[in-house]
């Protein structure tokens, strides 16, 4: 008997290749497990290749099946949005965009976005989700998300990165710290303090660059704590367990008992840019992006 790889096949193989258990894929599925090793099997004749491999201790992925889940991956969930987009097209929207985005983001270039988007495409649906760098890029890739507001200086082949907001940093305190603006000269002020820094999972740019202006001033940070929020980064400064240095923006809408010195003379600035994939087929995305090239 001759058959064709459906639907049903690429779901089944998702939750083997996710699981690498037969038994907690089927649970997974609601069906027994010879059902799915019956489908898995029959996949993989109809592709003439071998997708896992299997003994009697464990289920791994071959190679080919390492390249197929990531592109079933990619075909799920665009069948998914496609469907998403179809439901709200035919309720007369224009579609949706997915945005990721960072928390300094949040400051002025999103607010400003979703402004200009219900003034002038009021029937387009956003999502936004507050993720890490390294997590907006796989993402978009996936097709997960649309458009991406990140910190860094080079992306994937394939994606497009342009700059959208450029700030300067400001060093963060607490309330009572003795140093403040009118005695402030440089940042080597501050080489004795311990520094509580973003993640550098979470912002590798950032955290190379405030290493890099401490290393202008002649030191290298002592890093006693590391955070991916900024509210949690302002509260160990409040309770003197450190300071920090943040993009400015990201002093506006957090009230705690810190200070902050705006570093204007330093040559480092956070540089907030845009990332998106070059083949991207949300209609909607053109939309967005010449609004984000006005503001």
């Amino acid at each position: 008997m001759n058959y064709q790889i459906e639907l049903r096949h690429f779901i089944y193989f998702l939750a083997v290749a996710e699981e690498l258990h037969y038994r907690k894929a089927a649970e997974r599925l609601f069906i027994s497990q010879p059902g799915v090793s019956t489908q898995i099997k029959q996949m993989e004749g109809i592709l003439q290749t071998q997708l896992f491999i299997r003994d009697k201790k464990k289920v791994r992925l071959t190679p080919a099946g390492e390249f197929l889940k990531g592109e079933v991956e990619f075909i799920l969930n665009h069948l998914e949005q496609t469907k998403k987009q179809l439901k709200l097209i035919g309720e007369g929207h224009l579609g949706e965009i997915r945005i990721g985005f960072l928390g300094s983001a949040m400051q002025n270039v999103i607010p400003n976005l979703l402004l200009d988007l219900k003034e002038n495409f009021p029937f387009i649906h956003t999502s936004l989700e507050e993720l890490s760098n390294r997590a907006q890029i796989p993402a978009i890739l996936s097709d997960k998300l649309d458009l991406g507001f990140v910190r860094l200086s080079r992306v994937p082949k394939g994606l497009k990165l342009k700059p959208v907001f450029e700030d300067t940093f400001s060093l963060v305190l607490p309330k009572d710290h003795p140093l403040d603006m009118k005695g402030f000269k440089n940042i080597g002020q501050v080489a004795t303090d311990d520094f509580i820094l973003f993640s550098q999972d979470y912002s590798p740019q950032y955290y190379d660059t405030v290493l890099s202006i401490c290393e202008d001033a002649g030191f290298t940070p002592n890093v006693s704590h590391k955070s991916v929020h900024a509210q949690t980064v302002f509260k160990l400064v409040e309770n003197k367990l450190g300071i920090a240095i943040v993009p400015t923006a990201l002093q506006y809408g957090f009230q705690m008992k810190v200070k902050f010195i705006e570093l204007e003379q330093i040559e480092q600035r956070a540089v907030l840019s845009m990332v998106w994939k070059e083949d991207n087929r949300n209609p909607a995305l053109k939309n967005c992006m010449d609004l984000l090239l006005k503001l």
